[in-house]
This record gives C-alpha cells, sequence and structure tokens, in this order.
C-alpha cells in the first residue's frame, strides 16, 4: 500500500501539531514545580473529577475493591 501526498502531509501535520502542543506544555510545566506537580493550582473541577474516576480504572483496582471487600465486607468499601 502506497500513500499518496495528501496522507503524507497530514501525517505530518499531526506530529508537527503534536510536537508544538508538547513543546509549549514542557515549557510551561518547566516553569516550577507547583506548576508541574499542581498545574499552577488552576485545574478546573470537572478535569480533576475526570483525573480521579480515570485513575481507578488501573488493571490492579478491581482486585484491591475485591479484597477490601472480602477482607472488610461491603460495608468496608
Amino acid at each position: 500500500m502506497r500513500l499518496a501526498f495528501i496522507d503524507w502531509l497530514i501525517i505530518a501535520a499531526f506530529f508537527a501539531i503534536s510536537l508544538a502542543i508538547g513543546l509549549a506544555v514542557y515549557r510551561r510545566a518547566s516553569s516550577s514545580m507547583s506548576e508541574f506537580f499542581l498545574s499552577g493550582r488552576h485545574m478546573p473541577w470537572w478535569l480533576l473529577g475526570v483525573s480521579m474516576v480515570a485513575t481507578t480504572f488501573a488493571a490492579d483496582t478491581p482486585a484491591l475493591v475485591a479484597d477490601i471487600v472480602r477482607n472488610n465486607g461491603v460495608a468496608g468499601n
């Protein structure tokens, strides 16, 4: 399968935009330790909530919750 010129152009644009976003975020996050770890304490509540929910989708979380329920019952969860 051969890619047309427009395909290569779209791929190059994707990588260029990704690199530009990465460099912009790198410059902002490397300005201070608070900016890196806490996003300068300027994150909206909904983004923090999405981050917390996404954290619970790790591979070990269902096993941990099952273990807590086994040891402490449903009320201990």
